[in-house]
């Protein structure tokens, strides 16, 4: 099977696998897992941030940053198409009593400043409205295609919020991706945060955890929550040992996006496919099936019967994502199954 549905079906290496087997342990919740340690010490130097915590997951780094920005019967503004809007369960408010206001966003991933304005109320002492604590940003914006958020725009963002006195937060699920499409290192894209959150498990290929950075206030009151929401883990050393190679191996990640910019331009070539190869930026391909003869899902279950895993992604979409599970030989083999399936 060519695995294209989410980065997050990457394995371990094999260097990955032979850390966990040799990570010093120790228990985490005491704060004396010496393997955690160094990968907080290491996220946070990468981040630009004062202090990091491993989390289990991406969706648990940004529920706990929430709530640690966010008192309750507050605010977060996120973005329509976002992952923590969408795909995570509505956790802010089920857990911490935080209200969600959805801004569009804007093809390119971003949210506009006016819109953002507009969720602030004309008179913030009125009692009845919820008044904004926090702006979540997500980069690269996944449901926007892998989109990267410019640098100056979000040090606009940044720039408004400080003026609002809300922090901001990035949900960076792919933030290395972001850096290594925008070729910049990953803390000038940080600095205009509060705090972030990055996946381990998904294009860095660690098998699982995420990592949330921000100031040490902030960490500690994170780390309160992670226990309250039970991700205190123990000797979790052997998960951190595969996040420390992730970070240290990101460099893969510039051939993934090289193989989903050949992806796209093959699906341009077939009749069809409707795919703008130009605005792939990252690892994240989106493309819909203009064949009369298939929906969206018939296109994916003959794709799958054929060997080849895609999915929808929202609005009838399908979304493609390279990964260290890809090479080329597998794009090459992918587009010869969408131009066989189209073409009979």
């Amino acid at each position: 099977m060519i695995e294209l549905r989410s980065d997050t079906f990457t394995l371990p290496t094999a260097e990955m696998r032979l850390a966990m087997e040799q990570a010093e342990l120790g228990d985490d919740v005491y704060g004396e897992d010496p393997t955690v340690l160094a990968l907080e010490a290491l996220a946070a130097k990468v981040t630009g941030m004062a202090a990091a915590c491993l989390m289990p997951s991406g969706t648990m780094a940004n529920l706990a940053a929430i709530m640690a920005h966010s008192p309750r019967g507050s605010k977060v503004l996120v973005g329509a198409e976002s992952d923590i809007y969408v795909y995570e369960a509505g956790g802010a408010t089920v857990c911490g009593g935080v209200v969600y206001e959805p801004i569009p966003n804007q093809p390119d991933g971003t949210l506009s400043l006016e819109d953002l304005a507009k969720a602030f109320p004309d008179d913030m002492e009125d009692p009845q409205f919820a008044l904004p604590s926090l702006i979540c940003l997500e980069n690269t914006q996944n449901r926007c295609g892998g989109s990267i958020l410019p640098q100056e725009y979000l040090a606009r963002v940044a720039d408004f919020a400080a003026a609002r006195g809300v922090a901001v937060h990035m949900d960076g699920a792919r933030l290395f991706n972001a850096a290594v499409g925008a070729d910049v290192p990953v803390a000038d894209i940080t600095q205009y945060a509060d705090s972030v959150q990055f996946c381990l498990s998904k294009g860095l290929s660690a098998p699982i955890g995420s990592i949330l950075a921000g100031d040490a206030d902030f960490i500690v009151r994170a780390r309160r929550i992670r226990k309250m929401l039970g991700g205190g883990m123990r000797q979790a050393g052997f998960i951190a040992a595969a996040g420390i190679v992730a970070i240290e191996s990101a460099s893969r990640l510039s051939q993934d996006h090289a193989l989903a910019r050949r992806l796209a331009r093959g699906l341009a070539e077939i009749d069809g496919i409707d795919v703008q190869p130009d605005s792939v930026q990252t690892n994240i391909v989106m493309f819909r099936v203009g064949e009369d003869r298939f929906t969206w899902q018939e296109f994916v279950d003959a794709c799958k019967l054929r060997g080849l895993a895609v999915a929808e992604l929202g609005h009838g979409r399908i979304r493609a994502v390279t990964h260290a599970g890809v090479e080329e030989q597998d794009i090459e083999d992918a587009l010869e199954i969408v131009r066989e399936l189209l073409s009979a």
